[in-house]
């Protein structure tokens, strides 16, 4: 049989209901687990972490709002990990972690031979957290590292904490996705980040939606950057998310007309022919589940605690700049297998 997908939202779990889940899970029955905003004692809690342990099919695992409330669980959830071998995503969105807690799982998480996504969104999060997530952006050459990171909601960490970020995002050999959404980033964050996109070989996808954005940086360095960028530089990105921030449309549509315009379609060819020669050589590597579009998109989709804009996804051959909001699907519908 093959590994199935248990999803439950906002409940109360008995403890049969948790003794299937675990028995599920050790019996590697279970390929994703999502029990986001259910509520469960702090033993059955230890029983699905011991679960999470044993299991070797599990590839996926949603515990957002809320349910590692405490340190205590946060230690026990590291514990899981550490033992650990198959898990490919997890989903912490909503979780009181502050630093201590991602001291707690630095740890683990950053010793994990799969886990390419990770979601620490509106975790209460600070510098000392943020420089030990940078660990986990490896440069060229070292061991791989994330694919996917979301920091989604944290305003405790200072403008020298982004810096730190932006400088490993720089250097990172693997990172695709980078989602920093509502945070208070301001123009000279913006300025940095500009720089570690155009440095970066691999971000596809950077979602700067509610940052405090405004008409001086889109007009001064983001423009000045991302033209240069483009006109000059091989460059990965093809999303770009703009919406709720004090940018008029008229800038945003001159920034996607600047990124549009260079695209040549022999060199999108080229690299989407190695876009496919590295996902056939990383077989072992599941990305999360893709929202399934047209023939010729091919975006990667995170999941993600948010409604998406329907043009987030949008994944041609041309880069993005999104510049109106709307309502996306479901999370149940995005994490359907």
């Amino acid at each position: 049989m093959l590994p199935a997908s248990i999803q439950i939202t906002g409940e109360l779990l008995s403890a049969a209901e948790v003794q299937d889940i675990v028995e599920s899970l050790k019996e590697d029955g279970v390929r994703l687990l999502s029990v986001r905003g259910c509520q469960l004692s702090d033993r059955d809690f230890g029983r699905v972490c011991r679960g999470v342990a044993e299991s070797h099919s599990l590839a996926q695992l949603n515990l957002n709002l809320g349910v590692v409330s405490g340190i205590g669980r946060t230690r026990q959830l590291a514990d899981a990990l550490r033992n650990n071998r198959s898990l490919q995503t997890l989903f912490l969105h909503g979780s009181p972690l502050l630093d201590a807690g991602l001291v707690a799982l630095n740890a683990a998480l950053a010793t994990h031979p799969a886990l390419v996504c990770l979601d620490l969104g509106d975790c209460m999060l600070g510098d000392e957290a943020l420089a030990l997530i940078c660990g986990m952006l490896p440069p060229d050459g070292a061991k791989s590292g994330l694919r996917e990171l979301t920091l989604s909601a944290n305003p405790g960490i200072s403008s020298k904490g982004w810096a730190r970020l932006s400088i490993a995002v720089a250097h990172s050999s693997q990172l695709r996705v980078l989602n920093l959404d509502y945070n208070p980033l301001g123009d000279p964050i913006a300025g940095m980040l500009s720089v570690a996109v155009a440095s970066s070989r691999t971000l596809e996808v950077l979602d700067l939606e509610g940052t405090g954005l405004t008409n001086q940086s889109a007009q001064g360095l983001w423009l000045q950057v991302f033209l240069d960028m483009v006109q000059n530089f091989p460059t990965s990105l093809r999303v770009l998310v703009l919406v709720e921030n004090q940018i008029s449309l008229d800038l945003q549509q001159q920034i996607r007309d600047l990124l549009e315009g260079d695209e040549d379609p022999d060199q999108d060819q080229d690299r989407d022919q190695d876009q496919y020669q590295d996902q056939d050589q990383d077989r072992d590597w599941e990305a999360p589940p893709l929202q399934r579009r047209p023939a010729s998109s091919r975006a990667l989709q995170p999941i993600r605690d948010k409604y998406q804009p329907p043009n987030w996804l949008a994944h041609s051959s041309l880069h993005t700049v999104t510049l109106t909001s709307g309502l996306g699907e479901s999370l149940l519908a995005e994490t359907e297998m």
